[in-house]
């Protein structure tokens, strides 16, 4: 069974934690916000609910944009159960199921299923869109601080107004939602870089190393095969992949299509290479269905 027939089943353990999040992270957090003042608490139990919200279409309509959300949403809820249970504003056994059920969610968010269900719900007809992998040096500090800058941004000057820290509170807005949403559009542009089959061929997208996406016609694609990640790099070939390692693919070509590859320290540079490498969410299904799809070039009919 492929990838694609298993999501389903993939996403329903995500799903089912989120929708119990009110219940096993309900207690906590409304013990934690028990000695806020009216307002703000309020406010606090306003977002909180807001956000759990917005994760919940992003599970249940999985798109790029919910992925982007849930993705930051996830990770606050689990990193705000851990402050409860640690500075021991809950019970000890609300504290508890609020960690649990809060960590289990931001995990549960985290499996590739999600990101390959979120590039599908947006795909035209026949496409099937296969995410590339977040460079790993990323997670290492860029993409933890702009998902907090996103929830800080987001959520500080509404809790500060509410509190009755006017000036703080207008100061927070006017410096946060600007940076919440710099930061948003560049965790977005992560998750909208793809591998993407087509019935002509397949595009390749992602503007983190290409100036365009570039589209491989079948007659100019000579195969595509899985590589350990940490092979040799083939004669040639261009490694796309930005670090990452998992599920890597080799896209052998004839080397007639332009490559126009970004460059950090210059112009751009037009390539013309044997092949790509990339490393894509859900390989085996994308090999898989490009073995099915394998056929014989058509034949040329001579004019009549």
């Amino acid at each position: 069974m492929g990838v694609r027939e298993t999501e389903p089943v993939r996403l329903l353990p995500a799903r089912v934690v989120w929708l119990a999040l009110p219940i096993t992270a309900g207690t906590a957090a409304a013990d934690a916000l028990d000695e806020w003042n009216d307002a703000p608490r309020v406010v606090a139990a306003a977002l909180l609910f807001l956000a759990w919200g917005i994760g919940l279409v992003a599970l249940l309509a999985p798109r790029p944009t919910g992925l982007t959300a849930v993705r930051v949403v996830a990770p606050a809820f689990a990193v705000l159960g851990i402050v409860v249970a640690a500075t021991g504003h809950a019970s000890t056994l609300g504290a508890a199921a609020g960690v649990a059920g809060t960590v289990a969610a931001a995990a549960l968010v985290a499996d590739p299923a999600v990101a390959l269900a979120a590039a599908d719900g947006i795909a035209y007809g026949d496409e099937r869109r296969y995410p590339l992998r977040v460079p790993p040096a990323l997670y290492l500090a860029p993409v933890p601080i702009a998902r907090a800058v996103v929830a800080l941004g987001l959520a500080s000057g509404p809790l500060l107004l509410a509190d009755g820290s006017y000036v703080a509170g207008a100061v927070a807005l006017a410096v946060g939602l600007p940076l919440a949403w710099f930061a948003a559009r560049s965790l977005q542009s992560l998750v909208r870089r793809w591998l993407v089959l087509v019935p002509a061929g397949m595009a390749v997208v992602d503007d983190m190393t290409l100036v365009d996406p570039v589209l491989f016609v079948r007659r100019t694609l000579r195969g595509v095969r899985a590589r350990p990640g940490t092979a040799a790099i083939p004669e040639g070939v261009v490694d796309l992949r930005l670090g990452a390692t998992l599920g890597t693919v080799v896209v052998d070509t004839d080397g007639s299509v332009d490559v126009v590859r970004r460059s950090r320290r210059g112009p751009s540079v037009t390539l013309h290479p044997p092949g790509l490498l990339l490393a894509v969410a859900g390989r085996p299904d994308l090999l898989s269905r490009l073995a099915q799809a394998a056929m014989p070039p058509p034949r040329r009919t001579s004019p009549s």
